[in-house]
């Protein structure tokens, strides 16, 4: 059931809370014994659909879920209707007395219910390695061809991170193409790999610029490029003139389901063809998704398990989410025997296998992530998601199970976490920590999500998927023109993303009618100003947008619990905002980007404790104090701005959640921001920007006992040195450096005892790194580029010496000056 019962749980709570909390909302005590029976009502089932079995949860309940789902839509509307027509009816600080109707229909409609219920691919690889690493010096493109979910894309991955194959080429690149492809953003992608640039400078770039700068960062160098789900003629022609054949043994691999396609982009190479696996073959992989490594399988499930990987119809992606399905549940013949019977009723037409295997792994998956991996469908094919970002979105629809002691946002960690056990979601990026950074969905699980967006009623996405005067409970449109509903039918709809370009002109009709809405995501929307229409917007729980500045009325907006701001170029005063938002007692999240938070409370008597308040990016300096710190206790995230020179301490230790903190000094105008630091002893990762770092600094910072992450950039170190000493640093994972002014660095393998990934860039007066580096037993991965040669020189150095000493786990990616 895509729809899992919290959302509803979370509305009615806010009258009722748990463990004699204090109400959100006056309740009218008539209507207290129905709000609580409704309450208990919704507890019922929401504890029936968690705690039933895995195979009742299959296809025995689809009829159950859908009623139970559609009442619970209703009893959504009906309560947030009338508290949003409370709310605008009152005057600003008014109290009201909630009194809703209808209370004793939705709890006769889950009655009925309940009475109705009571009643009721090794050698493939070996093989592209040579042609990768060996073969002719020219150009080679190579087409990996085969039917969706055979495993095209996690044969090239696999490809692309294997060592042999990453020492081999001196670049190497990803780009998925997809049927909606944007030239922009597919040679901004591979222009930021091939040169590792920042994105953002590429944005004000055309298309030939772009090219010509993808062209000349691969130019005189062996280059690894992958072209993922290319679908059409017009893709490859669009960018090809940007590889040049340097001769040198470069390569492009090229994934697509159609051999004429291939046969048209490498017509004179030999294809590589993929083929669906023997029962050998599939038994194999599955036995690997469900069991330990040295794990034994017993006779009685090996049997039954044979049929199941035979029914998967040599599809790896099949096998691979039946095999996560397997790894999650209990290990019991009825069970395994029921998934082999449903696997064996899925019809055998080719194109629709597929589809019925998918459809059979979402019916079984258990029903507090199925609004999770739907939601997926919301963004646009083959995008890179941010794991913040969707973990945001999720937790402001609605879709978490609080779980004791744990912070929402940790609760939708573990949901990201359980799909990307079942392989439903892939990581793309891990952060140093090892956590998921981003992540992304499968073309054919995505269109899993649309069919079933549709038929749950969950998602607009699309014309194609309309039909009938439906209601839709969320909009994901990459173009307004996609949404040819009435706006009567959007009056219910309680998230909107735009994912493309639009005007608020042709948006702002829209706005007027997403009056119960809880998430507007606008960021990719250009706004000239502060459209005051979304002050109406009383029930937002998220609100991300691009405009010039936050007017201070922002506070209206009550229930707004995440509050991503981007300011347009144009701002007109881009150093401060308003510090209106700091009384908001809702917020959860604030990022703001190119603007900052500014605090001046030398007027102010009563300040709002924010104790929900997580993340706050980023505030200016000169407006934090002890007061204000003691307004944010459970801050674990934040971000300083320093315009100027300090005159007092600004004591952190006071935030004792505080686990990421990212100063930024206005370059030239202030020196001494961390030296009026008190850092807490909680911090995990410390990132500097444009700091002033003298030898005080250097040693409280190396002494932090929990810092695992240090990122330097752009600093200017007192006297050119870094000498650490063997106390220092005994926590840290992972170390940055780009654009420093050192030119001595000095550390031994007692140093930095647990580190992992020493990345250099752009240092370019440092001539070496510490010899002793390289004897650090954990260290996995050092990338050096556009530093000095002699620099490089010493990385190679280090590396060969442990391979010598019979370490060749560590590798040693580096780049150059460019070549002209």
């Amino acid at each position: 059931m895509a729809y899992n019962l919290e959302s509803l749980v979370q509305i009615l709570e806010q009258f009722l809370p748990p463990d004699h909390h204090q109400p959100l909302w006056v309740l009218d005590s008539d209507k207290k014994p129905q709000m609580k029976t409704l309450l208990q009502k919704v507890y019922f089932f929401k504890d029936l659909f968690e705690n039933s079995s895995s195979a009742v949860s299959g296809y025995r309940r689809g009829g159950l879920e859908s009623r139970i789902r559609d009442i619970a839509y209703k009893a959504e509307d009906v309560v947030e209707s009338h508290l949003v027509d409370q709310l605008l009816s009152c005057g600003e600080g008014e109290s009201f007395i909630f009194s809703p109707p209808d209370l004793e229909k939705l709890i006769e409609d889950f009655d009925s219910a309940n009475k109705d219920m009571m009643s009721s691919l090794e050698e493939s690889e070996m093989q592209l390695k040579y042609r990768l690493t060996g073969g002719e010096s020219k150009l080679e493109v190579i087409p990996i061809v085969g039917m969706g979910g055979i495993g095209k894309t996690t044969l090239a991955r696999n490809l692309y991170k294997d060592r042999l194959v990453s020492v081999h080429f001196d670049v190497r690149a990803w780009a998925t193409i997809s049927q909606d492809y944007d030239v922009g953003k597919i040679l901004q992608g591979l222009l930021r790999l091939a040169s590792r640039r920042p994105t953002y400078g590429m944005l004000q770039m055309g298309n030939e610029e772009l090219g010509e700068d993808l062209f000349t960062s691969l130019f005189g160098r062996r280059y690894l490029i992958i072209l993922d789900d290319i679908w059409n003629t017009h893709s490859w022609d669009d960018i090809k003139m940007f590889f040049p054949d340097n001769n040198n043994g470069s390569r492009i691999i090229v994934t697509t389901r159609n051999s004429s396609l291939a046969k048209f982009i490498a017509f004179r190479s030999p294809h590589h063809n993929m083929h669906l696996l023997k029962d050998d073959e599939s038994w194999n992989l599955m036995h690997q998704k469900v069991f330990a490594p040295g794990e034994i399988c017993s006779p009685e499930l090996e049997s039954i398990g044979r049929k199941i990987a035979h029914n998967c119809r040599g599809l790896p992606l099949a096998i691979s989410l039946i095999g996560g399905l397997l790894f999650h549940a209990k290990r019991t013949q009825d069970f395994w025997e029921q998934v082999a019977e449903d696997l064996s009723s899925i019809g055998a037409d080719v194109g629709e296998e597929i589809l019925g295997i998918l459809s059979l792994i979402y019916n079984y998956l258990p029903y507090h992530l199925k609004p999770c991996l739907l939601y997926m469908g919301a963004f646009p094919e083959d995008s890179e998601i941010h794991a913040s970002r969707l973990i945001k979105l999720w937790v402001a629809a609605g879709f978490l199970k609080p779980i004791s002691g744990k912070r929402l946002e940790e609760a939708a960690e573990m949901y990201l976490k359980a799909l990307v056990d079942r392989n439903l979601i892939f990581i793309r990026q891990k952060s140093p920590q090892g956590n998921v950074k981003s992540c992304g969905i499968h073309d054919l699980l995505r269109d899993l999500c649309f069919r079933k967006a549709y038929e749950e009623n969950f998602l607009f996405l699309k014309k194609r998927y309309i039909s009938g005067a439906v209601r839709w409970r969320r909009v994901s449109a990459h173009s307004i023109q996609d949404i040819d509903r009435p706006l009567d039918q959007m009056q219910l709809t309680r998230s909107f993303l735009s994912v493309g370009n639009e005007s608020w002109e042709i948006l702002s009709p829209l706005i007027s009618a997403f009056r119960l809405l809880r998430v507007l995501d606008i960021l990719s929307i250009k706004l000239d100003q502060f459209p005051r229409k979304i002050l109406q917007l009383v029930n937002l729980r998220y609100l991300a947008l691009s405009t010039s500045k936050l007017p201070s009325s922002i506070s209206r907006l009550c229930n707004l619990q995440f509050l991503i701001f981007q300011a347009i170029w144009f701002s007109s005063n881009p150093h401060v905002v308003t510090p209106e938002i700091l009384d908001m007692p809702q917020l959860r999240h604030i990022k703001f980007k190119g603007i900052y938070v500014w605090y001046d409370d030398k007027y102010r008597e009563h300040f709002v404790v924010q104790d929900q308040l997580q993340s706050l990016s980023t505030i200016l300096a000169s407006g934090l104090n002890d007061r204000v710190l003691q307004t944010i206790p459970n801050l674990g995230k934040l971000g300083i701005f320093c315009d100027e020179e300090l005159d007092r301490v600004i004591d952190l230790s006071l935030l004792h959640n505080l686990h990421t903190l990212n100063c930024t000094s206005s370059k030239y105008l202030t020196d001494n921001l961390l030296s009026n630091l008190i850092f807490p002893y909680s911090l995990k990762e410390l990132t500097l920007d444009g700091c002033g770092i003298c030898f005080g600094d250097r040693t409280r910072i190396g002494y932090l006992p929990n810092l695992q992450i240090l990122k330097l950039r752009d600093c200017k170190f007192e006297l050119e040195l870094w000498v650490v000493s063997e106390a220092e640093f005994c926590q840290l994972k992972c170390l940055i450096m780009e654009k420093l002014n050192l030119e001595y660095w000095a550390a031994n393998n007692i140093c930095f005892p647990r580190l992992e990934h020493l990345v250099i860039r752009h240092c370019s007066h440092l001539d070496r790194i510490p010899h002793g580096i390289g004897g650090i037993p954990t260290l996995k991965l050092i990338e050096v580029y556009e530093c000095n040669p002699s620099l490089v020189d010493s990385a190679r150095m280090i590396q060969k010496e442990q391979e010598s000493y019979g370490n060749d786990g560590l590798e040693v990616r580096f780049r150059t000056t460019r070549l002209q």
